[in-house]
């Protein structure tokens, strides 16, 4: 979560995450005051839209019936079904899947699991007759950088669906960069204090070693901080950990909005270029594959449209990313932009500047990003449930009093604090019961 000056003065872009559907979603987050330390969540008028070749574009709008109303006639209906439900239960449900796998409601997941586990190719080939819909459900799902026709991609599709719906798509007024700050704003205010500028190679190097560490990185860092100290199965597991593909990041200085041909693109945070299910399906196997797709999936967002702070008057800044093999290191800039201009005619002439990073620049700026992996590992359906390690308790490392506490745990990407929360709540447990042990002595 962070925002700079990336292209021209005056030009605020978000270098790493920038939609936050989880954040209104996430059970911790709702505990927490972040408007009193400056957060402010803005809402586009359209969550997310998904341009198609014909010049129209389906849209996620916040209200069921207008969302169905704009698929195939045959497949209103199908929607109203499939999502109706899910959305007025939505507090529970998205509780239920930002959880441990162990730690979810069994009836709600009966209701809603035998769905998410199923791809979400075959999900939306067998709710759905049209290519609008169909369409809708795979930018979804390609959030996971999972390919489509894999098991439990359709969790993807469904939960950020329902995210647009119950609590909307927003971004953070002024850049991501102010959620970062409102919580460590709010840290402070608790007693807390934050040190930046230190790397930690070894959990030796810690200043202070506390009652509870909570280690936010991924295995390979936990690996190399932990060495001597991880042993047994749990080292194997951390050793097998597999990374999943990486991302092709843009950023541009706009001197207009993006001119889309479908009028409905213009305000929607949120654009998935990619047009049909079958074509973003095969963009995402390829770099799952390790292979370049010369039209890859494109999500990009125009935060501008609603928050003019981040733009000189009039000028707008546009964000996006494609998956691309982890690793690779080819300038996509080309590609992305030809499908930007495949569905928004001069884009190109709108461009005042622009700002890549490829794979390594991701590395190089975090290095949990391994190889421009931005999920903290392969979300197949095997790392999800063994999310590093097949473990009643994920967050729990063989080291007394330490913790992982990354997306590299359950319930992995998003920010959402989950994975922090779950961390912290077993770190909680283990000194009660060490206060209780020496309690009784």
């Amino acid at each position: 979560m962070r925002s700079g000056a990336l292209t021209l003065p005056g030009f605020i872009h978000d270098i790493c995450s920038s939609v936050h559907a989880l954040v209104p979603a996430s059970p911790f987050f709702k505990t927490l005051p972040l408007g009193q330390f400056g957060l402010t969540l803005l809402h586009p008028p359209t969550p997310f839209a998904h341009p198609l070749e014909d010049g129209s574009a389906v849209v996620c709008r916040r209200s069921i019936e207008e969302t169905a109303a704009n698929l195939d006639a045959p497949d209103a209906a199908g929607y109203r079904r499939l999502f109706g439900p899910m959305v007025r239960q939505s507090e529970p449900l998205m509780e239920a899947l930002l959880a441990p796998i162990g730690r979810r409601h069994p009836l709600l997941m009966a209701s809603i699991g035998p769905m998410a586990i199923r791809s979400a190719k075959s999900l939306a080939e067998s709710r759905f007759l049209g290519r609008r819909a169909r369409a809708l459900m795979a930018g979804a799902a390609a959030h996971g950088l999972v390919p489509l026709e894999f098991a439990g991609t359709a969790g993807f599709s469904l939960a950020l669906i329902v995210a647009a719906h119950a609590v909307g798509w927003p971004v953070a007024q002024g850049g991501s960069q102010t959620l970062a700050e409102a919580l460590g704003r709010y840290l402070e205010s608790l007693g807390g204090s934050i040190e930046t500028g230190r790397t930690i190679t070894a959990l030796e190097d810690l200043p202070k070693r506390g009652a509870a560490v909570l280690c936010d990185v991924t295995p390979r860092q936990l690996l190399a901080i932990a060495d001597a100290q991880l042993h047994g199965s749990y080292r194997r597991a951390l050793e097998r950990f597999r990374y999943g593909p990486g991302v092709f990041k843009l950023d541009w200085a706009l001197h207009q909005a993006v001119p889309w041909r479908a009028p409905a693109c213009r305000d929607a945070g949120t654009v998935h270029v990619g047009g049909t299910l079958e074509e973003i399906a095969a963009s995402e196997r390829a770099a799952w594959e390790g292979r370049i797709h010369d039209r890859p999936f494109v999500l990009a967002v125009q935060p501008t449209i609603v928050d003019p702070s981040r733009a000189p008057a009039n000028r707008h800044t546009l964000w996006a990313y494609c998956h691309v093999p982890n690793g690779s290191t080819v300038d996509m800039t080309s590609r992305v932009e030809a499908q930007i201009e495949r569905f928004a005619p001069g884009f190109r002439d709108c461009i005042a500047a622009r700002h890549t990073m490829n794979t390594a620049d991701m590395e190089h700026g975090n290095p949990n990003l391994v190889g421009g992996d931005i999920g903290g590992g392969a979300a197949d359906l095997a790392q999800l449930i063994a999310r590093p390690a097949l473990k009643v308790n994920p967050y729990t490392t063989p080291i007394d009093g330490v913790y992982l506490c990354s997306s590299s745990t359950p319930p992995g990407i998003g920010v959402h604090g989950m994975c922090g929360y779950f961390a912290a709540q077993a770190a909680v447990r283990r000194l009660r019961r060490r206060d209780r042990r020496l309690a009784d002595r």
